[in-house]
This record gives C-alpha cells, structure tokens and sequence, in this order.
C-alpha cells in the first residue's frame, strides 16, 4: 500500500475550506481538465455528507473508468474520509484534515492506495502512481485553495 500526503495552507476560515473540499461541484470543476471526471451516481451535486456515496467517471491514463466513494467518517469542520466501495483500485482511503491556525486553514490530504494485480500492480504503484496521484491532489488543492482566497476577497 502506498501513502500519499500533501498540506496547503489557505487564507480562508475552516468552515469554508471543509465545505468547498465536500462538495461535489467544486471537485469535478478543479481536477484535471484532461480527465473530464464528472459524477454520474450517488450524491452528484452539492456537498457530500456521512454515509453517503459519488461515483465520479473520469479518464486516467487513456481509460474511461469509475469510482465510487462513501464517506465513512465526519466530523465537520476538521476531518472527514472517503473510501473507495468500487473501482480500479485494490484498495483507496482518502482523509481530508482542517486545522485553524493564526485565521488560516492547514488543509491536509492523506491518501491510501493499494494497486490490483499482484506484483504487477505493486510496481506500479511506485513507478508512475504515486507521483500521478501526489501531482492530482496538489493541484486539486491549489485550485480549491484559489477558490476559498477569492471567496473572502
């Protein structure tokens, strides 16, 4: 299994960062254009909450594929996690973590994967997936991070 972490700092408060990190709108409008991920069951609008799922479709590497997520924890604002119930993956376990600091928000992402295949899928995960997937999340996050600065001018 593979752990990928990043952490931005964004000057906006707690409660706006954990609620633009949730929402399903704002994370089909800031990943990758390339991948033209949009979400297609499950929560596909708006905030995602506790217990609920999305599945989003998008294209990695040539191929269209799915992935649904539930969130199985929630404790709003500081944290909440998504886990993958179907997809490409092994295994996926996302934590998004907010802490307030000095009128900022650290955003932190803790992302755990584990690739299909055997052996085949281990050198994978660290020929080309970690780095695909540290470079997703921190553009992901310096959009979002644009997005909540903007909010509050």
């Amino acid at each position: 299994m593979v752990t990928v972490t990043t952490r931005i700092e964004i000057e906006a408060p707690i409660d706006l960062c954990f609620s633009l990190a949730r929402d399903i709108d704002v994370h089909t409008r800031i990943v990758w254009k390339h991948t033209k991920e949009k979400a297609v069951g499950g929560v596909t609008s708006g905030p995602i909450g506790s217990g609920q799922t999305v599945t989003f479709e998008a294209t990695h590497f040539g191929i269209r594929q799915r992935l649904t997520s539930k969130i199985t924890a929630f404790e709003q604002p500081f944290r909440f996690t998504d886990e993958m119930q179907k997809g490409a993956f092994k295994r996926l376990r996302h934590l998004h973590e907010f802490v307030e600091q000095d009128r900022k928000t650290i955003m932190t992402d803790t992302l755990q994967f584990e690739a299909p295949l055997g052996f085949l899928g281990w050198m994978a995960e660290r020929a080309v997936l970690r780095r695909y997937m540290q470079r997703f999340l921190e553009h992901r996050n310096e959009q979002l991070k644009q997005i909540a600065e903007a909010a509050i001018g």
